[in-house]
């Protein structure tokens, strides 16, 4: 009959405190990303949108027509994503915080749907010659959108998606020749006062 051996279990080596110091740090950060809010819109870059959309407003009034002003306006849109995502890098960056953090990207997909709605529908005003209903379509999606994304973002975000809501349901009942000056009021004059509150409150 064999001998019995009793079995030794070998010790697991100790966790240094360091190690658990930093899985602690980590598991902190991981919980307050998924919690937190998307902090890094930008307040300075909201203010040069707002700048480069009173050019774009008083170029879309001098233009040729219906076209060239549809053009003007789809130019000011791609020069004004190309800056906000710019400048959310640039906040981003100095906060020491991920521009694709989940907070970001749960505002991104809350905007998408309204953004993409508002694309398709210019699409299908442009083909049918209704560009005049444009203002009012572009204010209250992207009022939307704002108004969506800012439930991930600070405060001060969704105050501004309802401003740009009730600036587009002026424009919807507004006779032609207010419609640039609203566009010039809504993406300059909101985007330069609510970037400034951002900027001053929740840093650049």
């Amino acid at each position: 009959m064999g001998a019995v051996h009793q079995i030794r279990s070998t010790p697991a080596a100790p966790v240094g405190l360091h190690d658990q110091a930093m899985d602690n740090l980590r598991f902190i950060r991981d919980t307050m990303e998924n919690a937190g809010s998307f902090t890094a819109v930008p307040g300075v870059g909201g203010m040069v949108v707002g700048a480069t959309a009173f050019f774009a407003a008083f170029a879309a009034h001098l233009s040729a027509g219906p076209r060239a002003w549809l053009a003007v306006w789809i130019g000011e849109a791609l020069l004004a994503l190309a800056i906000g995502l710019g400048f959310s890098a640039r906040k981003a960056r100095l906060s020491g915080t991920s521009l694709l953090s989940r907070s970001f990207r749960r505002f991104i997909f809350a905007m998408a749907p309204p953004m993409l709605a508002g694309v398709i529908i210019t699409l299908m005003l442009n083909n049918a010659g209704l560009t005049h209903y444009l203002p009012a379509v572009w204010l209250l999606l992207y009022g939307a959108g704002v108004a969506c994304g800012g439930a991930f973002s600070v405060r001060v975000v969704p105050v501004m998606g309802m401003a740009f809501l009730t600036l587009g349901a002026v424009a919807a009942l507004a006779p032609g020749n207010w419609l640039d000056p609203l566009l010039a009021l809504g993406f300059g004059g909101l985007h330069i006062i609510f970037g400034w509150r951002i900027a001053r409150n929740y840093g650049g």
